[in-house]
């Protein structure tokens, strides 16, 4: 299967819609510091992901046997991000409940390092899942988007698409995470992509082959965009034979042009802290995960929810900032650095 050019595509990393760091040095110096910010010292990432809140809403009404009220997802994501504080470099929150979960500073700063506040990362998109990827369309926040997350003191954007690149869609898709990318760099933000592969047929699920090729071009036909970081999901079915991780990872790893995190995609944390190791070892700069953390919670309240986030979760949250410290690359590795000439600040940009 031969996946065909987009027409919006860019071949240069010098091309790029939003232009180099020589072009708008105050914009890169800003998404830089910014970066820094939401990264462990290393360089790498080891991010909390807590911005579901449709398909969250539902795994609890299931597990609990009742509706999920708003009260109830709100404790639940200040128990995740109050729990787990210090195990995690930055926190992915929403801004209906993740951000009033963070609204006390004194259970928000980073244990191990009180002079250093964990870094947030805000997303653009409202999660629907009611339709098949490849037909889901993107609807934003309404009330929300680049400036509120920066006056809201974020430190990053993070867009959700469901992607093919031979989509009929494909280039309409990819001129809007350009505007988006060009808001980003108008306030100085970093923009964090998820472009999640689906199969252009519902009925057709991508096998392996498929789904590697796909998630590589996809990859390397963001890279060559205003985005910031990457992040991927696995290139590979949870069901893959491990033998095969390495390549389809390398050849992953090769399409980007710009830092890429892992995304847990749902996955057991034992599988997921297997494939962040070996997404790591292959040139990854960290994971942003989610319910592979926290997902058995759902089923919790009150003090065994406390209790679950403050040991087994945070233990994993742990585990795999060690393996992103231990394995990853650092984000700079892979980001132009931003050329301060003389009276770079004259411009604005």
């Amino acid at each position: 299967m031969g996946i065909a050019p987009i027409r919006a595509d860019r071949t240069d990393r010098t091309d790029r819609k939003d232009g180099s760091p020589k072009d708008y040095p105050a914009a890169h110096f800003a998404i830089q510091r910014h970066l820094s910010r939401c990264a462990g010292a290393s360089g790498k990432f080891a991010v909390l992901a807590i911005d579901h809140r449709a398909n969250l809403a539902e795994d609890m009404a299931k597990a609990r046997g009742r509706p999920t009220s708003k009260q109830d997802m709100l404790a639940f994501k200040r128990a995740a991000i109050h729990g787990l504080a210090g195990s995690y470099d930055a926190v992915l929150a929403d801004p209906e409940y993740g951000f009033p979960a963070l609204a006390d500073p004194a259970l928000t700063n980073n244990p191990g390092n009180p002079e250093r506040e964990s870094g947030l990362l805000a997303p653009l998109e409202v999660t629907d899942y009611s339709a098949h990827p490849s037909r889901r369309e993107t609807v934003f926040i309404e009330n929300w988007g680049v400036e509120g997350i920066v006056r809201s003191g974020g430190n990053g954007a993070k867009l959700l698409l469901f992607f093919h690149p031979e989509s009929a869609r494909a280039a309409a898709q990819t001129e809007g995470v350009d505007r988006i990318g060009a808001q980003c760099r108008a306030w100085g933000l970093p923009f964090f992509l998820e472009p999640v592969v689906c199969p252009l047929d519902p009925d057709q699920p991508l096998s392996n082959e498929e789904r590697t090729q796909v998630t590589v071009e996809t990859a390397r036909h963001f890279s060559q965009r205003s985005v910031d970081v990457l992040k991927m999901p696995f290139p590979l079915n949870p069901d893959a034979d491990p033998d095969t991780w390495e390549p389809a990872l390398r050849d992953l790893d090769e399409a980007c042009a710009i830092p890429w995190t892992l995304l847990s995609g749902g996955v057991s944390f034992e599988l997921f802290s297997k494939q962040a190791e070996a997404a790591c070892r292959a040139g990854a700069s960290g994971v942003i995960a989610g319910r592979a953390v926290w997902g058995e919670g759902v089923a919790l309240e009150g003090d065994a929810l406390n209790a679950f986030m403050k040991t087994t979760a945070r233990q994993r949250m742990e585990t795999l900032a060690a393996l992103c410290n231990r394995y990853g690359t650092p984000w700079h590795g892979r980001s132009q650095r931003p050329e301060l000439p003389a009276t770079w600040y004259a411009s604005g940009r």
